[in-house]
């Protein structure tokens, strides 16, 4: 690991914008061969190994946003093939690491005092790298054993960069399509991520998650060090045991048994704390759940959990207990509820609605449902796709970007559990959990 202190991600629009076109370029070709495969019936993936490489190497230095996009990638079971994703999959804690004398620096700035200072003990290799920042591994002068999330140097600039870029493309594309909420989808999600730049905001939301994850004793929310934490160092309580990025990479020695009660924790952090109290996490990727010796389940990275507005939290309890009950009910009119825009009369929005729900709802109503030869993101893209033109004039609200977000994410991790058994057991102790 060098020890550059002026080490930090490239920061500049145009910069970030021609490494992303530059990789594009490189990927292109093979992208679009086994695309054309994958067209002709190929079960082969859109990416190889060599392309994953390039993917992983450029993403990986460039953080922020841009890594981001990669960490999403990796957790597409359809698109990529288990060898590809494993290799994507470094970029969720094992990025190229910032150097010591650059990280002493950002922690000196930040808490006041260096890290030899600050903590008792602080361990120069990083536990984990991520989008914004890297994990060392520390104890408090109190003894207690911590994480500390140090945040890059100018990844501020660079997320902003990446967001500018992005936003250019939302604009002509909105306007393409005659999409005008385009843009307030694009602000949403914009406000969310630069807000993750606040550690002192993410140490703030990781408490408002512990107190709503409490309606679930199988949840464990570390706890943050306020006088060790500031705008790019967050302090929290360290957990010990296995990600599930890890129980990902062999996942095919794992026995169903422990694959489906990882599936139920992995349900429950999820929804758990959004039925009890409107709390969502929005980014369940792998690297963000740590499974513990005592068989609960460890939370990780609250930059993006968001409390939703008690509307949308009243409509989304009616619709669970609803389908957990199987009791009829109007979707065109519960979605307009929710906050949805439609333009489209009820007969003609209907059966995308209703469609929509069957997908997504089949776990809920079965007493053995396989995900590992469920194919529930394929079907979505394909109902998506049929509709497409009646997607465009039925519109969520901004808030629903967060919501879907974490129960797209939640999906794809199912599904690269591969759990069979009675899934519907699961969302019926939580409708008596969180909704009784």
């Amino acid at each position: 690991m060098s020890d550059d202190p002026d080490f930090k991600p490239a920061t500049g629009r145009f910069t970030r914008f021609a490494r992303l076109a530059g990789l594009g370029a490189r990927l292109s070709t093979e992208v679009v061969s086994k695309g054309v495969k994958k067209l002709a019936g190929s079960t082969e993936g859109l990416l190889g190994h060599a392309g994953a490489e390039k993917l992983v190497a450029t993403l990986g230095e460039m953080k922020g946003l841009a890594m981001k996009l990669g960490q999403a990638i990796a957790m597409d079971p359809d698109q990529l093939p288990p060898e590809v994703r494993s290799v994507i999959a470094r970029l969720q804690n094992q990025a190229p690491p910032m150097p010591y004398a650059t990280v002493r620096e950002v922690v000196r700035r930040e808490l006041g005092g260096t890290p030899e200072e600050k903590y008792a003990q602080f361990d120069p290799q990083p536990l984990a790298s991520a989008s914004l920042g890297q994990v060392h591994r520390a104890r408090t002068h109190e003894g207690i054993e911590v994480a500390v999330k140090v945040q890059y140097p100018g990844i501020d600039k660079a997320m902003r960069a990446d967001l500018a870029n992005l936003g250019s493309m939302v604009s002509v594309v909105s306007l393409g399509v005659g999409m005008k909420e385009g843009q307030a989808y694009f602000s949403e999600l914009r406000e969310e991520l630069l807000k993750e730049l606040d550690y002192r905001e993410e140490a703030a939301r990781a408490r408002e998650y512990a107190a709503a994850a409490k309606i679930a004793s199988d949840l464990v929310v570390p706890e943050p060090f306020e006088a060790l934490t500031a705008e790019r160092v967050l302090t929290l309580e360290l957990v010990h045991g296995e990600t599930l990025k890890d129980v990902l990479g062999r996942i095919d020695q794992v026995p169903n048994a422990e694959r489906f009660r990882i599936s139920r924790l992995l349900i429950r952090a999820i929804w758990a704390p959004f039925l009890g109290s409107g709390a969502i996490h929005a980014d369940p990727h792998p690297g963000n759940f740590i499974l513990l010796a005592d068989g609960r389940m460890a939370v990780l990275d609250f930059g993006s959990v968001k409390r939703l507005s008690a509307n949308w939290l009243d409509v989304n309890r009616r619709m669970f207990r609803w389908v957990i009950d199987d009791t009829p009910f109007d979707a065109v009119k519960l979605s307009r509820e929710a906050g949805f825009t439609i333009t489209l009369k009820d007969a003609e929005c209907e059966p995308f609605i209703r469609g929509t729900i069957e997908i997504a709802c089949r776990p809920v109503r079965s007493r053995d449902f396989d995900f590992g030869a469920a194919d529930t993101t394929r079907l979505m893209r394909a109902h998506f796709l049929k509709h497409a033109f009646k997607i465009s004039q039925m519109r969520p609200p901004t808030e629903g970007l967060m919501f879907y977000r974490a129960l797209g994410g939640l999906i794809q991790d199912l599904q690269n559990l591969k759990a069979r058994g009675d899934f519907r057991g699961i969302y019926e102790e939580l409708e008596a959990d969180c909704l009784a």
